[in-house]
């Protein structure tokens, strides 16, 4: 078992999830792996989050300590703000990759999955 402030984990499975469950923490992860975003940009990649949720997510990724939140200031409002993996964020990397290459299978398994155009 694992304690992480005043939760405990029963397995390395569920301390995973504590830093990557839930609907968005993997896509924002995914689309962080090889790049530095503004918020606008993240939220362009993923059209389907909410801006609230977005803001959230990100807070808790950078709380966890696998994204860096850097402020850059400029000449006049509104300040640049860029989001990148942290070293830490990176070890994730082999793991994000498993996981879309798992879903681009499960495409081929699944007939109720139907592939949407954008």
């Amino acid at each position: 078992m694992f304690k992480v402030e005043d939760k405990v984990y029963p397995c390395c499975t569920s301390l995973t999830m504590k830093y990557i469950g839930g609907k968005w923490k993997t896509v924002i992860l995914i689309h962080l792996k090889n790049n530095t975003l503004r918020y606008n940009e993240i939220r362009k990649t993923i059209p389907t989050i909410s801006e609230r949720t977005l803001s959230l997510q990100l807070k808790q990724l950078e709380e966890d300590g696998l994204i860096s939140r850097k402020v850059i200031a400029t000449d006049k409002p509104p300040l640049r703000v860029e989001y990148s993996m942290t070293d830490f964020g990176k070890t994730l990397i082999p793991l994000l990759d498993m996981i879309s290459s798992w879903g681009e299978e499960a495409i081929k398994w699944d007939d109720k999955i139907e592939v949407v155009k954008k």
